[in-house]
């Protein structure tokens, strides 16, 4: 697609020439998939509140649960035990929230002394979350990662072992460098030692197969605007069984689990997302290992002084992120959206901070290469012309950022 981009100068417009316009940030929300616009479109028109009696309302829970089924199946769970939340970050911040005090209050078997588990590259809502319950008073302990970002699963042990652990929440996949965690079996261990086991799951339900009693894991978190559904609506799977306690109160909405009249249309959308997810995912997932492979090695073969961050093997297939040395992975994003390419420096949660990734950092790479990191998220939307597009120009950018570094000019030439 071709339009026409301007910069606006503080005394003049500079007009630039058409250009491409190719969306490589996917890993931080995607475009509504076509079927999901025409959902969305056809429902317009339903806006009984679910929760009434009439036929207006019956119409609209009609539609509320059959979405349900549709994420619930799609994860190999109940349909009972899937909750509509509003984002992958409510769900995240209730599952955390069951060790505050709230728990002891609701009279469920949850100790509020009990401590949490969580790993140093969670997303931010995880590692937020556990600083506020923190201040309440429940004891959170930080796993470290290996190079690759894989959990130290003998660190893990140790805490286990030690015990008065009530929860560990562990992220599928992550959203930065894409690595994936052995989530079966984190949650074996945890469950051995009378710990429950969350998953934020948000980049990885839709891009590779999730399957929660495989798993068996006592939460799971998604979110809908992530695999092209409507932002504003997530889901949060509990357990059948598993003690739980609503973050959001006043309503007995989602069967008194999270009060609020539900968003019918943003459930539709969802509903109708996780359905073309099913039938696309298998065959995308092919399409974007090869892509991956082209950027990789085409990167690794005209740009020098890099380092590719995450997991060689277990990682998402969309996603690559890679470390530039001598280049501020700002003036990067920057220099390569005036040509039409969009990426990210991280997480697009804590995209306004001008620190490095706290995920790089984690994983040993220092402050340098950590300040040029880039992400590049792929998405069903992405074409080989559009990697060999970005192949084309990145080179130049990095070379003209570097020109500018005098710290890097004189680190080359020993000066």
């Amino acid at each position: 697609m071709l339009t026409k981009k301007f910069f606006k100068h503080p005394k003049k417009v500079v007009k630039y020439l058409p250009m491409k316009q190719i969306y490589l940030d996917n890993n931080a929300t995607t475009p509504l998939h076509p079927e999901v616009k025409k959902a969305l479109t056809q429902a317009f028109d339903i806006f009984g509140n679910p929760s009434s009696m009439h036929s207006f309302g019956r119409e609209a829970r009609k539609h509320v649960e059959a979405a349900r089924e549709s994420v619930a199946k799609f994860i190999g769970a109940h349909s009972d035990e899937i909750i509509f939340v509003g984002s992958g970050s409510e769900a995240n911040n209730t599952v955390l929230s069951l060790f505050s005090c709230c728990s002891t209050r609701c009279g469920h078997p949850l100790k509020c002394s009990a401590d949490i588990v969580t790993s140093k590259i969670e997303h931010p809502c995880i590692l937020e979350s556990s600083k506020c319950v923190a201040d309440r008073g429940v004891h959170v302990r930080y796993l470290n990662v290996d190079k690759y970002g894989k959990i130290d699963v003998e660190e893990l042990t140790k805490m286990l072992v030690s015990g008065g652990i009530g929860l560990v929440s562990i992220m599928t996949a992550n959203n930065e460098i894409g690595t994936i965690q052995d989530i079966q079996a984190l949650a074996k261990m945890a469950h051995e030692n009378g710990a429950l086991f969350h998953t934020d799951a948000v980049q990885a339900v839709g891009k590779m197969p999730v399957d929660v009693k495989d798993l068996d894991v006592d939460f799971l978190t998604i979110s809908a605007h992530k695999i092209y559904g409507p932002k504003g609506i997530g889901a949060l799977y509990v357990k059948k069984g598993v003690p739980f306690c609503p973050l959001i109160r006043g309503g007995h909405q989602e069967k008194g689990r999270r009060a609020g009249t539900e968003n019918t249309l943003g459930i539709i959308g969802f509903g109708k997302a996780v359905e073309m997810r099913a039938v696309e995912m298998s065959e995308e997932h092919q399409r974007f290992l090869e892509l991956k492979t082209i950027l990789k090695k085409g990167v690794e073969n005209t740009v020098p002084d890099i380092k590719f961050n995450g997991h060689p093997v277990d990682s998402l297939a969309s996603t690559l992120n890679v470390s530039f040395a001598g280049s501020e992975g700002e003036a990067i994003l920057l220099y390569l959206d005036l040509e039409g390419i969009a990426v990210s420096t991280g997480s697009a949660c804590a995209s306004g901070s001008l620190d490095p990734s706290h995920v790089i950092l984690a994983t040993g790479v220092d402050a340098e290469y950590a300040h040029g990191s880039i992400r590049f998220s792929m998405g069903r939307e992405t074409k080989k012309e559009d990697i060999e597009y970005v192949l084309a120009k990145l080179p130049a950018v990095i070379q003209k950022i570097r020109g500018m570094s005098t710290a890097y000019v004189r680190g080359k030439h020993g000066k």
